[in-house]
């Protein structure tokens, strides 16, 4: 605990700190502890939400509640109803770089992983004492498994043996099912506390008061109910056997859902802890929670990027590997922005901090992974409220069990033996750990590989989706203009003409210049200078390079400057008025270049389309989903991309696929008119004027390159501007989707096979302790498969 009902001022005080994203303090995350099982989670829910104004989320696998609340609410009024429930209640650790993240993932306040506080230290108590109860009832279990290991007096061994198991080993059980007992409640802890006291009872009785001490005593064992004698059956080894099957369970579960938390710790542990501030042109090394907006500072090759900011000085290459997935490191100079946790590969840096703490890109990706990981899907809300009413209705079934038997078969020994098992047999807990653990691994992999899922529910909407929108700029291309095509007259070398047209078109700032320029230099090398320099409004530029007087531009730039050949001639050659027809057919910009008075050559501009646009497209058609691309261009340029990225401009079978010409406003009104014809729509976009239609699709995907509008309208963000990953995103969600439905499939088979079964007598006790156990264990192991996912090659 962090603070009880007696600190409300301290506990306001951390609330505040905790929800920086939330100034209005009317939501808070609580770290619950002593949850063992589901119905747990669904009595604290329950509670915490007959509170007025209260609504609250309790995750099982996170160990967390996600709690909103209203005016006159405090969250000191939170945490004491919580304690009132019979559980722990604390607020995680403030965010940033000096609080450490807690080792489970769940927010119990633990330390760092290797530290004493918390989970950690629970896991290794739980650890000993699983090791000594082992220990302790192995021998047990020999006897009463192996008749011809049970030697004279064999039974008074057992029971030496088995007490301290029972009694201490079983300790947290027993101490829980009291606590809840007292408020009238009932758990997992129960069935297990009552079903294992109930046989120690039972050898008591028998050892004691019945036949079973006697000297000489001996009895097999059953795999079903037992039909031997009553006064001469003990169940030590039920008793023992039980008690070390949930304790190995127990830490098992706790180990896995640590390994299942540990892609978010990784994330949450990426920052740096302390920087290089300039003051007064010193370098100052502080902690980096000490950064502000507009301080500068210093990053070395091979030092962590401190916070998101904008490089000022140097030159590199930067690995954002550990944020994006992305394995190649990007080079950044003067002018360029930058983001925390990522690592300098090269130059020295200095960077301007544009944003720290909480507003940093990377503590914007745990929050929203973290507030993936806390969410709940419609199956998992019917998962909890069946584990919040099974304990209760368990317990009704055993006494059933117990009656039934005995008025069918006047067999004491038989009936009890049946009803325990019903009572170990039982415990949701897989149905509790089915979503969250699927669901926190398959959100904490996608943050390793740049894919944030905002939610469980859009995992369903994956499923549905056969049609996938494309915004063009941006997203299928770079939104920056390039150079594509040089074509030049009779008579002149193409690096010549690139060369001068490059040096006029350096000196200007429009795009389509800036295109040729970049396009120009990294063709012919360094680009001489200009003299004379003239913009020349609507038509272009001309100046002199290299004593020619150059002109570049439109086509009526030519006749203006005098540039024809003579009077009643083309003012173009045939070759450069074909080249500058076929550029504006595919939808590109002609621009013409001219010195000394004649047409040397014709250059094309368009919208550079990505490399990996082709290949990502190829991707979601395997998945199944039908491409759309959607532009505010005219149809000439829309085709042509579409051409060159492998979608179809149209067709009997594929009408529609080319959305041209669409006004920003109009893009939601686009996705309405496709999901009218009954398709389920994925919109891609990065733009503010993709953030309508992003809300509206049935899914949504933002680019996290693009605007934070568009992010925080999308269901699902590709921390990378590469359209691949959005194949993978959908790839991922599918089988985070799958392994939830097989977790809950197995959960709910379990259950609704093995009560008939234990209720038939068909169990004996300790078998169906060790079932129950793994059942457990095997719904968070297949949901740890999904660490092994892979993007596509």
């Amino acid at each position: 605990m962090t603070g009880t009902a007696t600190e409300p001022q301290a506990i306001a005080a951390q609330a505040t700190a905790s929800w920086a994203a939330d100034p209005g303090g009317s939501q808070v995350e609580l770290a619950i502890g002593g949850m063992t099982c589901a119905a747990c989670a669904a009595r604290v829910e329950k509670k915490l939400n007959r509170m007025d104004g209260v609504t609250a989320a309790v995750n099982f696998a996170t160990e967390k509640a996600k709690v909103s609340y209203g005016p006159g609410v405090e969250v000191a009024d939170l945490i004491a109803t919580v304690e009132k429930t019979g559980y722990s209640a604390a607020l995680p650790p403030a965010p940033g770089p000096a609080a450490a993240p807690r080792p489970d993932g769940s927010g119990n306040g633990a330390g760092a992983p290797g530290t004493e506080g918390g989970m950690d230290t629970e896991t290794r108590a739980l650890r000993e004492r699983l090791l000594v109860s082992l220990v302790l009832a192995a021998p047990v279990v020999l006897l009463a498994m192996v008749p011809s290991l049970q030697f004279d007096n064999w039974q008074w061994l057992s029971l030496t043996l088995a007490a301290p198991v029972v009694v201490w080993g079983g300790l947290p059980f027993h101490r829980t099912a009291v606590a809840n007992a007292r408020r009238g409640a009932a758990t997992m802890d129960t069935l297990v506390s009552v079903g294992t006291a109930a046989a120690f009872g039972w050898s008591l009785w028998a050892l004691f008061l019945g036949d079973a001490g006697m000297h000489g005593m001996r009895h097999g064992f059953d795999l079903t109910a037992s039909r031997a004698d009553a006064s001469s059956t003990i169940y030590l080894e039920v008793a023992a056997g039980v008690t070390v099957f949930i304790l190995l369970g127990r830490y098992l579960e706790a180990r896995s859902k640590r390994r299942a938390g540990a892609a978010l710790r990784a994330l949450m542990e990426l920052g740096a802890k302390d920087v290089a501030v300039l003051r007064d042109g010193v370098e100052v090394r502080v902690p980096v929670g000490r950064l502000a907006v507009g301080d500068r500072f210093v990053v070395r090759p091979g030092e962590k990027i401190a916070t998101d900011g904008r490089v000022v000085e140097g030159a590199s290459a930067v690995d954002a590997s550990m944020l994006t997935g992305e394995s190649v490191p990007v080079d950044v100079a003067v002018g360029d922005g930058v983001t925390g946790a990522t690592v300098n590969a090269s130059g020295r840096l200095v960077v301007e901090a544009t944003r720290i703490g909480a507003d940093t890109q990377l503590a914007r990706m745990a929050r929203l992974v973290e507030d993936a990981q806390n969410g709940k899907a419609e199956m998992q809300r019917l998962a909890d409220r069946i584990s919040g009413v099974f304990v209760p209705v368990v317990l009704v079934i055993a006494v059933a069990t117990l009656v039934t038997w005995l008025l069918a078969t006047d067999d004491v020994t038989a009936a009890f033996t049946a009803a325990v098992a019903v009572l170990i047999i039982a415990c949701p807990c897989a149905l509790g750990l089915a979503t969250p653990t699927a669901l926190m691994v398959g959100t904490g992999r996608g943050a390793q590989l740049g894919i944030l899922i905002k939610g469980p529910e859009v995992l369903e909407s994956t499923r549905r989706v056969d049609t996938v929108v494309l915004d063009k700029t941006g997203t299928v291309t770079t939104g920056t203009m390039a150079l594509h095509d040089v074509v030049a007259a009779e008579g002149t070398e193409e690096a010549e003409l690139l060369r001068l047209a490059g040096a006029l078109e350096h000196a200007s700032e429009h795009p389509v210049a800036r295109a040729i320029a970049t396009g120009a230099a990294e063709r012919v090398g360094p680009l001489p200078a200009v003299e004379h320099f003239e913009n020349v409004a609507g038509l272009g530029v001309r100046g002199v390079v290299e004593g020619r007087a150059v002109l570049v531009g439109r086509e009526r730039l030519l006749t203006a400057g005098g540039a024809t050949r003579e009077a009643g001639a083309p003012e173009l050659p045939e070759k450069l008025a074909a080249a500058r027809s076929a550029a504006e057919a595919e939808g590109r910009t002609a621009v013409v270049v001219a010195w000394d008075g004649e047409p040397r050559g014709v250059l094309a501009v368009a919208d550079a389309i990505k490399e990996s646009s082709a290949e990502a497209i190829a991707r979601l058609r395997a998945l199944g989903l039908t491409p759309v691309l959607l532009t505010g261009d005219n149809r000439a340029v829309a085709e042509s991309v579409a051409r060159a990225v492998g979608i179809s401009t149209g067709g009997p079978d594929d009408s529609g696929a080319v959305l041209a010409e669409v006004l920003p406003e109009e893009k939601v009104a686009a996705v309405h008119r496709l999901q009218a014809e009954g398709r389920t729509v994925a919109m891609v976009g990065d733009g503010v004027n993709d953030a309508a239609a992003l809300a509206a699709a049935d899914l949504g995907l933002a680019m996290g390159t693009g605007t934070d509008a568009a992010i925080e309208a999308g269901d699902l963000t590709l921390v990378r501007g590469d359209l691949r990953v959005a194949a993978d995103a959908i790839r991922l969600s599918r089988r985070t989707l799958a392994t939830i439905k097989g977790n809950l499939f197995w959960a709910f088979g379990y259950n609704v096979a093995a009560l008939p079964l234990a209720a038939a007598g068909l169990l004996n006790p300790m078998i169906a302790g060790a079932a129950m156990a793994f059942s457990s264990v095997f719904v968070v192991t297949n949901s740890l498969r999904l660490r092994g996912f892979t993007p596509s090659p």
